[in-house]
């Protein structure tokens, strides 16, 4: 059964929803017990990165259905903890301010950039040495994994930038309050097409090469990658249609301390046009 693309697909959506709500509970719990809590979670959290670098390490030269699972929770691992690194604000950026309603240009887009620059800087970082180790390794799962999360990220990020009708601000700690002021709420901006479309490319790519291959391991590994595409694209379009996606994760997570005043503030840090 696990060697079918559609056990496959259905392990990446599970993963994909599990480790989503997971980093989310980590840094819930640590809003309500202060400051030192958070960076408290990061270092507590960095088996987390060990064993992502492990098993990265360990199936890159491996071609098996076993391996080729492993070698995609190996990226997903990597990527949840510098993901839980930028929500409890340990690596983030320079920039810790809300964006003044003059910045414009490409002053706003500094500010906004100097928000994330050092999670951007890891992201490059460990990017580059994936391609570097991965050179003539035949097993490329957790990097193709690791390639669609940074580059959807990326396109992501952009269109809150520039603008979307739909921001969900629900989930953001208080280390990441001032993020809302670097985003807009607009209709949809010049970017959102070619985003749109480039995803759904990538995941047209990625089944036309699952239903040409016949080697057990293979379908396996384009069946993940075309399960994490896709929801990659999900995520962008739910960034202009009006479904409650928050709903996915908000039942797992304790209450928020003064949830309803830090909602109301977020709601008005964000910029329209």
């Amino acid at each position: 059964m696990i060697a079918s693309g559609w056990f496959a697909a259905l392990g990446a959506l599970f993963i994909w929803w599990f480790s989503t709500g997971a980093i989310l509970v980590v840094v819930r719990h640590a809003e309500h017990r202060g400051r030192l809590a958070h960076l408290r979670a990061t270092i507590l959290a960095l088996p987390l990165l060990g064993g992502g670098v492990w098993l990265f390490e360990l199936t890159r030269h491996v071609e098996t259905v076993a391996s080729a699972y492993l070698a995609f929770l190996a990226a997903i691992a990597i990527w949840g903890w510098v993901e839980l690194a930028f929500l409890t604000g340990v690596i983030t950026g320079p920039n810790t301010t809300l964006c003044h309603d003059g910045a414009r240009g490409w002053e706003r887009f500094m500010r906004a950039y100097g928000t994330i620059a050092y999670h951007e800087t890891l992201l490059v970082v460990i990017l580059f040495v994936m391609l570097v180790t991965t050179q003539g390794a035949p097993n490329t799962v957790g990097l193709w994994t690791f390639i669609v999360l940074f580059f959807a990220r990326i396109s992501a990020k952009l269109n809150l930038f520039l603008g979307v009708p739909k921001i969900n601000v629900e989930f953001l700690p208080t280390p990441l309050a001032h993020l809302p002021s670097h985003f807009r709420i607009s209709k949809l901006n010049w970017l959102f097409p070619f985003s749109v479309s480039f995803l759904t490319f990538a995941v047209y790519c990625w089944l036309e090469r699952l239903y040409s291959v016949a080697i057990p391991h293979e379908v396996i590994g384009f069946a993940l990658l075309s399960s994490i595409t896709a929801l990659a694209l999900l995520e962008h379009w739910l960034m202009v249609l009006p479904l409650p996606d928050e709903r996915l994760w908000r039942w797992m997570l304790p209450a928020r301390k003064d949830g309803a005043e830090k909602a109301e503030i977020r709601r008005k840090d964000l910029r329209g046009i």
